[in-house]
């Protein structure tokens, strides 16, 4: 009897309801289909696989960027931005989830650690625009939906991880999100002035004793405080853009920036450099467990005959090349509602990466499509994960109930800036073609 490999999704999702560790769900599932398909030399497949992943060198830029992340969380950067544009925005109706959309997209280009950032922005701007009576449906949708662009927009650790399982260039993978990054962020900003222009109650602007701060100051606050991240982002994806260094290389740079910012703003210290490292290694050591057993999945699924039953699934789908793209999509979507990014990446790429190759579509703006697809898996009950990370540091009177409405206008805008990137395709490609080799 021939085995489909269709069935080890069956196990796989099953487990995952159960709340068992993605990890060991995936090598245990893999094991179990790999002993019935091929019996005991299975194991010689996995020892290839975990050969290959440790010997990448693209890999060595993932623990830098995390620890560069983590770094720039705990030396004062957000709270500083934060404060300025909080005297400079307030005075806009929506002005305080303005700002927090620009500290978002900037923290964004500086660090791609999403628990880091949605964490800081719930103890910073939730708080004051509670306080000061914005919607709690519109606070907490802009904090978890502008602080989850991290992933998105470069550096991020995702890209990093889809550029070396995908064997594409990680500079231009940074360079193809850029633009769609920044359509995320518009799209949240126009969102925030619109409603609140309509109906000034969702976000009323500050009271006329908090705006009184001289212009120059409001500036010099600006300057100061936006001038750190700033050379950050030039340090890395500056000299990714103009050929001065790999990503690997300018990861290192990133790391080394992050260490003078925080001493620059006096939190650099012992404690702080031990809680960045050994955050940095839990969540590598995390990656590394999760790594392992999608990579053992996708191998016994792919030997199995996985990859052709899928192929043939989407190409006899109505629509074309087109029809199989949307359907990718839409896969991609529900499993982002089970799955964090990095199992969703390691499970499906392999899997899809081939077939969008066959169907003609550019690899670098299919990175970039999905790297906007998987914003949603943060925000998507029941797994979004930027949910409990804002409910954790949340007012107690903020239930879980709203925070899950609060995202519904925020996934539409993602489903827009999905479309609007797969219908014109040179807002991930211009980028990429114009940076220096």
């Amino acid at each position: 009897m021939e085995l489909n490999p269709l069935w080890m999704f069956v196990p796989l999702i099953l487990l995952v309801f159960l709340g068992h560790p993605l990890g060991f769900i995936l090598g245990g599932v893999a094991t179990f289909f790999g002993l019935l398909g091929w019996g005991p030399q299975v194991f010689h497949v996995f020892a290839n696989m975990f050969f290959a992943m440790q010997a990448n060198y693209l890999l060595v830029a993932l623990p830098l960027f995390i620890f560069m992340g983590n770094m720039l969380g705990r030396s004062g950067v957000a709270e500083k931005l934060y404060g300025a544009l909080h005297v400079l925005m307030g005075p806009t109706r929506g002005g305080l989830a303005l700002a927090t959309v620009a500290i978002c997209t900037v923290f964004a280009a500086a660090t791609g650690i999403i628990g880091a950032s949605v964490t800081a922005m719930g103890l910073l701007a939730l708080p004051e625009m509670l306080k000061r009576k914005y919607e709690i449906h519109l606070a907490a949708g802009t904090v978890m939906a502008a602080s989850t662009l991290g992933i998105l927009i470069p550096p991020s650790i995702m890209l990093v991880i889809y550029g070396a399982m995908a064997q594409l260039s990680v500079g231009k993978l940074f360079m193809a999100c850029v633009f769609p990054g920044l359509l995320l962020s518009g799209l949240y900003s126009a969102y925030i002035l619109i409603r609140c222009w309509i109906n000034p109650e969702l976000g009323p602007p500050l009271a006329e004793e908090e705006r009184r701060v001289p212009l120059k100051q409001k500036m010099v606050m600006l300057a100061t405080s936006i001038a750190p991240p700033i050379f950050l982002i030039l340090a890395v994806l500056g000299t990714i853009f103009f050929g001065i260094a790999t990503p690997t290389e300018a990861s290192g740079l990133g790391a080394l920036g992050s260490i003078f910012i925080a001493a620059a703003n006096g939190k650099f210290n012992w404690k702080v450099l031990k809680d960045a490292v050994f955050s940095t290694a839990t969540t590598i050591g995390m990656i590394a467990v999760i790594a392992a057993g999608a990579s053992c999945f996708t191998a016994v699924f792919l030997g199995l005959g996985g990859g052709d039953e899928v192929a043939d699934l989407l190409m006899s789908l109505p629509g074309g090349r087109w029809g199989a793209l949307i359907m990718i999509m839409i896969i991609l979507l529900v499993l982002g509602t089970l799955l964090d990014w990095f199992g969703i990446l390691l499970l499906c790429l392999p899997i899809f990466g081939p077939i969008v190759t066959t169907l003609g579509f550019d690899p670098i703006w299919f990175a970039a499509v999905v790297a906007v697809n998987l914003q949603m898996s943060f925000l998507t009950p029941p797994y979004g994960i930027a949910l409990f990370y804002l409910k954790a540091v949340s007012p107690p009177e903020v239930t879980m109930a709203q925070l899950i409405r609060s995202i519904i206008p925020f996934l539409i805008l993602i489903i827009i800036g999905l479309a609007a990137t797969m219908a014109f395709p040179q807002v991930a490609l211009w980028l990429p073609r114009v940076m220096i080799k």
